[in-house]
């Protein structure tokens, strides 16, 4: 999936606590979300589609990624 980032406005989770290891998401066109790693804004970044982002975002509330 190609998404334009140029415009994007990325932010920080209010969680993250000012720290410098946190990602940074912004929410694109027609539903698009981005994620990307702050410490390297010009790097690589991920596009989900919005039922991508929904499922993944109920995964990390249904704690499907903790770590055992």
């Amino acid at each position: 999936m190609n998404v334009d980032l140029t415009g994007a406005r990325w932010f920080k989770a209010s969680r993250s606590q000012g720290g410098a290891d946190c990602v940074e998401v912004a929410f694109l066109a027609e539903g698009h979300v981005g994620i990307r790693d702050s410490k390297n804004p010009t790097g690589p970044s991920l596009v989900f589609t919005p039922s991508e982002w929904d499922a993944f975002a109920v995964g990390v509330n249904d704690g499907k990624f903790n770590r055992a």
